[in-house]
C-alpha cells in the first residue's frame, strides 16, 4: 500500500475507533464513563490483531488482545457481541467489561469491534468492587467468562439479568451496558461506510499494511538506542492483607531492533489484591516503550512484535487463579511503568518518574457506588518540569466534575486543590499533586487503594524525589490500602503524590 492510501485508511480506521469511544462516552449513564471516560475502543483485524484505538485507557487497550482471542476460540460470528471480565481470560480486572463483536462485510467477518468500560460495581464483597484487602479473585465480584450478551442478533436477556443480578446498581449497569452496545452497532455501521467507499478488500489490506508499518517504525526506533541490558527495581507499600514490601524487578535487554524486557526476580504473588494478570503486565511495558521511543507509531499489535517479555508464572506480575487482582490492573501496573521506564534510562532520555498511583476512592452502599481515581505530580523531564493534578501513566481518566458528583451521589466536595510544593525539586521541578476532601451525607462502606504514601516517587538526574501521599479520615491518617464503614458527617480525605524532579536543582 502507498504512503498517501495507508494514511488515508489509517485515519478512516481510527475515527471509527474515536467515534465509538465518542457514541459510548455520550449514552453512558454512570459518572465513571460519561465524565472520567474510564473506558476504551478498538479495531482488531480477523487475525486478532490490535489495528487501531482511540485516544483512551493505557492499562485497558494492551491487554484487549487475549480477550479478543478468548472470544474468538468461543466461536464468536456474525450478529454477535460477547462479553467478558475474567482476568485470566484477556481481562483486566472484574469492574471492566469488555464486549467484542465480529465486524462482518459482503458475509465475511473483517475484524472485530474492541470496548472495554470500568463499571462502578459488578458485586463482591465491597461496593464498587474494588476492595482493599481481598485474598482471592471471587471476592471481588462477578466472574464473568466469555458469554454472548447478543447471539445472532437477538439479545440474550438471561446473560444480562444474571449480569445484573449481581450488582448494587443493576439499572446503572444497565444503562452502561447499552451504552457499550450502541457503540458496536455504531463500528459496523461506520466501517460499512468506510467499504462502500474504498472496498472491503482495501480495509484488509489496510490492516495488514498497519501491522507492517507499525512494526517497521518501532525497529527502526529501537536500532538507534544503544544495544546493553539495564535493571532497576521498585517496590509496593504492602498490598492491603500483608505490610511487606512486593518487589518489582526488570532487566531490559535491547539487541538491534529488538527489546526483551525480564521480570524474573519479581516477587510471587502476595495474599492481598495487587496481583496482576500478564495482559496487564505487557500494557505497561508497551506503554512504556511508546512513551521513550516515538509516540507516534500507530499503536497497532505491529509496534510491540519487537518485544520480548519473560516473566515467572505465578509472580506478582503473571498471577495465576484465584489471586485477587483488583489492585493489580491499577496500582501494579503503575509501578511496573516506573521500573521498566528506570531501566530504559540506561538507552534514552527519560523522564522521573510520576505519582506512581491511580488513588483508588470507592464509597458506596446498597443504594450508590462511586469509583475515582485521583490525579497527582508528574514527573520532571529534560525538556520541561511536570505538570500537576494529572493522571499519569497506566490511567487517562479525566477529573469527575464537582457538580456532577455532588448531583449523582449522596456527597459533598469541601475542598479541591493543588498541593503547591509537593513536586520534586530539580533542574526541572516535578509536577504537584492533589488535595479532595470528600464529606459522606449517608452511611456507606469506603475502600482506598493507594501508593507512594511511604516514599516519594524518585527523581531523575538527579532531582529530588516528589511528596508522598496521605490518606486520612476524620483528621486521623488511615493507611495506604484501607476498607472500612463511614458515618454521614465523616470526611475522607485525599492527597496525592507529587512527581519526582530532573536534573541537580540549583540548590535546595
Amino acid at each position: 500500500m502507498d504512503p498517501v492510501t495507508l494514511q488515508v485508511m489509517s485515519a478512516a480506521l481510527r475515527g471509527v475507533a474515536e467515534e465509538m469511544a465518542a457514541a459510548l462516552i455520550r449514552t453512558a449513564y454512570s459518572p465513571n464513563i460519561k465524565e472520567r471516560r474510564d473506558c476504551s475502543t478498538a479495531l482488531f483485524d480477523a487475525e486478532g490483531r490490535l489495528a487501531v484505538q482511540s485516544a483512551s485507557i493505557p492499562v485497558h487497550l494492551g491487554a484487549m488482545p487475549e480477550a479478543v482471542a478468548a472470544v474468538m476460540a468461543a466461536g464468536a460470528a456474525q450478529g454477535d457481541v460477547w462479553a467478558v471480565n475474567d482476568p485470566y481470560r484477556g481481562g483486566t480486572h472484574l469492574p471492566d467489561l469488555t464486549l467484542i463483536a465480529p465486524m462482518v462485510l459482503a458475509g465475511e467477518i473483517m475484524g472485530y469491534s474492541v470496548s472495554r468500560a470500568h463499571h462502578a460495581d459488578i458485586g463482591g464483597m465491597s461496593p464498587g468492587s474494588m476492595p482493599s484487602g481481598s485474598r482471592e479473585l471471587l471476592q471481588e465480584g462477578l466472574v464473568i467468562p466469555p458469554v454472548p450478551l447478543v447471539r445472532d442478533g437477538r439479545p440474550e436477556t438471561a446473560v444480562m439479568d444474571l449480569i445484573l443480578a449481581n450488582t448494587r446498581t443493576p439499572g446503572e449497569r444497565r444503562g452502561d451496558l447499552r451504552a457499550q452496545l450502541a457503540c458496536h452497532a455504531r463500528a459496523q455501521d461506520r466501517i460499512s461506510e468506510v467499504a462502500s467507499r474504498h472496498g472491503a478488500a482495501r480495509i484488509a489490506e489496510a490492516f495488514a499494511a498497519v501491522y507492517s508499518y507499525s512494526a517497521r517504525r518501532m525497529r527502526a526506533a529501537l536500532a538507534e538506542l544503544p544495544d546493553g541490558t539495564w535493571v532497576a527495581d521498585d517496590v509496593l507499600e504492602g498490598d492491603g492483607v500483608t505490610n511487606e514490601s512486593l518487589t518489582i524487578r526488570a532487566a531490559a535487554r535491547i539487541a538491534g531492533d529488538a527489546l526483551t524486557v525480564d521480570f524474573r526476580g519479581t516477587s510471587p504473588a502476595g495474599p492481598g489484591n495487587l496481583n496482576c494478570p500478564l495482559a496487564v503486565t505487557r500494557s505497561a511495558v508497551w506503554f512504556v516503550l511508546r512513551s521513550l521511543t516515538d509516540p507516534d507509531i500507530p499503536a497497532s499489535a505491529g509496534a510491540f512484535a519487537p518485544v520480548e517479555i519473560i516473566t515467572e508464572p505465578g509472580s506478582l506480575i503473571d498471577a495465576r487463579p484465584p489471586s485477587a487482582v483488583a489492585g493489580g490492573n491499577v496500582e501494579t501496573s503503575s509501578r511496573i511503568v516506573d521500573v521498566v521506564t528506570a531501566a530504559l534510562a540506561g538507552a534514552v532520555a527519560a523522564p522521573a518518574a510520576g505519582q506512581g498511583t491511580m488513588n483508588n476512592l470507592t464509597i458506596g452502599n446498597g443504594d450508590f457506588t462511586y469509583y475515582e481515581t485521583l490525579g497527582g505530580g508528574q514527573g520532571a523531564g529534560p525538556s520541561g518540569a511536570g505538570p500537576s493534578g494529572v493522571h499519569v501513566a497506566m490511567s487517562n481518566t479525566l477529573n469527575t466534575p464537582v457538580e456532577s458528583l455532588e448531583t449523582a451521589y449522596p456527597l459533598r466536595i469541601e475542598r479541591y486543590e493543588i498541593r503547591r510544593g509537593t513536586g520534586g525539586a530539580g533542574q526541572h521541578r516535578g509536577g504537584d499533586g492533589v488535595r479532595r476532601d470528600i464529606r459522606l451525607l449517608v452511611d456507606a462502606e469506603a475502600s482506598l487503594i493507594t501508593e507512594r504514601r511511604e516514599k516519594g516517587p524518585p527523581g531523575r538526574e538527579g532531582g529530588r524525589p516528589g511528596t508522598p501521599g496521605q490518606n486520612s479520615l476524620n483528621g486521623e491518617v488511615i493507611g495506604a490500602k484501607w476498607r472500612g464503614r463511614i458515618r454521614a458527617g465523616d470526611v475522607i480525605r485525599i492527597e496525592t503524590p507529587g512527581g519526582g524532579g530532573w536534573g541537580e536543582p540549583a540548590s535546595d
